[in-house]
């Protein structure tokens, strides 16, 4: 496989500053389909080789999640040659993506108003976490942090919990995801322009924006947002039910119409026209003894018998799996998981990209990277010029399909 041919972003050269999750999320995007990422690491690496205690040829299993496609280098911007290579490489690039505390990337010479001198074309992405301007500028920001000073993790849970975090790291990927959108439209006024552009995105704006289109419903009536688990605010039902064998399943009737289709499937058509159920209004306000009726039916079966019967009958419905099932699934096994090889020894799954284009399909080239694994290809460059890609020889691949 190569970073060109009929890779969308084939040849496209993003220098990567970032560490953590949500920089390397997006130029991972970027690398999937096929751009030449250059993830640059100071001396000590990205911290999250580091982190947690799961670990594969002593990389973190989280840097293993989110850093493939890419070849790693390392600059000291401390010293002035880390930083005149640095400067060096981002003269060829076409997009640079930093999350640096604000002012320190400045501070450095590598900023976007310094940058953009040596290279007008340079589509300069910056992520930070509270923004680049106000008296939050300069706090450390982790998802969890900015979840919860966002607003997401006040509607999240239950009465009875309290505000909980998302099971997983929401503000870090969706900060990821819009900031892929923002270098990716600007690379297209690039097209137009012949000018780069600054792309500025911080998680909290990015988590705030994720939240609609509950911002309307805020400012229409001032009332925030009840915290209903698994429940929703307009939809009766639209929950969970225990089966006899102690699983979970989901339903939702989205209309009087799904109503109808789940009272054949679980054996209650008196249900359609009982007027304490029949319509949307009479569940809205029925709501405690829908979820009661509905639990004492879902309990006397187990769930094999209910996803057929429910199946069959074209109700909305889904079991909530494990994550053994999630990833023993034919069709993800088949369709969203590659096995890559460690440079150090060992094996690992990753999540393949889900999207899937007609001609310009995503590709898996690269494992993630050891440590400064590519210094010496850009020391055959001279140190000062973006270090030609050497695609792997046959045999030599790291990811196995």
């Amino acid at each position: 496989m190569t970073t060109g041919g009929t890779s969308a972003l084939g040849g496209l050269k993003v220098l990567d500053f970032t560490q953590m999750m949500t920089g390397p999320f997006a130029t991972m995007m970027l690398g999937d389909s096929g751009a030449d990422v250059l993830k640059v690491e100071q001396p000590d690496g990205d911290p999250f080789r580091r982190s947690g205690e799961t670990t594969l040829g002593g990389d973190g299993a989280f840097f293993l999640g989110v850093n493939r496609n890419k070849r790693s280098i390392v600059l000291d911007l401390k010293s002035e040659d880390g930083r005149a290579a640095a400067r060096a490489l981002a003269a060829e690039a076409d997009v640079l993506v930093e999350n640096f505390r604000p002012g320190l990337i400045e501070r450095s010479g590598l900023g976007y108003e310094a940058l953009r001198e040596i290279n007008p074309r340079l589509v300069y992405c910056s992520i930070s976490g509270f923004g680049r301007n106000g008296p939050d500028q300069n706090r450390p920001a982790l998802d969890m942090v900015i979840q919860a000073v966002s607003g997401v993790m006040q509607v999240t849970g239950t009465e009875e919990s309290g505000p909980l975090k998302t099971g997983f790291p929401f503000s870090d990927l969706v900060t990821a995801l819009i900031a892929t959108i923002g270098i990716l439209v600007a690379l297209q006024a690039r097209e137009r322009t012949g000018k780069g552009q600054r792309v500025d995105l911080s998680m909290l704006d990015a988590s705030i924006f994720s939240q609609v289109p509950r911002d309307v419903y805020f400012d229409l009536t001032g009332i925030t947002p009840t915290r209903m688990g698994n429940q929703h605010w307009d939809i009766v039902p639209n929950n969970t039910y225990a089966t006899s064998d102690g699983r979970q399943i989901m339903i939702i009737t989205i209309n009087d119409k799904f109503w109808q289709i789940l009272c054949d499937a679980t054996g209650k058509s008196e249900w359609k026209t009982d007027p304490r159920f029949a319509t949307k209004a009479a569940r809205l306000s029925n709501r405690a003894l829908v979820d009661e009726s509905l639990a004492a039916v879902f309990a006397s079966r187990d769930l094999a018998h209910w996803e057929a019967a429910l199946s069959s009958a074209g109700a909305i419905y889904g079991a909530v799996r494990t994550w053994p099932e999630v990833f023993s699934d034919p069709h993800v096994v088949q369709n969203l998981l590659r096995t890559l090889h460690h440079p150090k020894g060992g094996t690992f799954k990753v999540i393949n990209n889900p999207l899937q284009f007609s001609d310009t399909p995503t590709h898996i080239h690269l494992a993630p990277p050891m440590l400064g694994e590519h210094d010496e290809a850009l020391a055959r460059a001279g140190g000062a010029a973006w270090p030609a890609f050497a695609q792997p020889e046959a045999g030599e691949e790291r990811p196995t399909p």
